[in-house]
């Protein structure tokens, strides 16, 4: 099993949330669409070459984000992440993941 953490404007939050949801993410026993979810602010500096969704080039930006938290089995991680990077709207979604221990 693992965790995985990502970052996500309020814009997109249910719609990757969705998208990861209907590959397999999220799921706990008998439960489905678990995820814990706390409001932050994000920054970063777009550099001349990135496209970036929001921001512009060489202009620090900093905005509220949604850290979003959720489980995965290990067979289906990788494409939960292929999934996350292809309906994120980021260039490069920043996410966290970690294998968890079976206790």
């Amino acid at each position: 099993m693992y965790k995985l953490a990502f970052f996500v404007p309020e814009s997109h939050r249910e719609l990757v949330k969705e998208a990861l949801f209907a590959v397999g993410a999220g799921r706990i026993g008998d439960y489905e669409a678990c995820c814990w979810q706390t409001l932050g602010e994000g920054q970063f500096r777009p550099n001349e070459h990135s496209q970036p969704f929001i921001g512009q080039h060489g202009q620090l930006e900093t905005l509220p984000e949604w850290k979003v938290e959720m489980v995965c089995s290990d067979e289906l991680i990788k494409s939960v992440i292929a999934e996350l990077r292809h309906t994120h709207p980021y260039e490069e979604p920043a996410f966290d993941v970690w294998k968890l221990s079976d206790f």
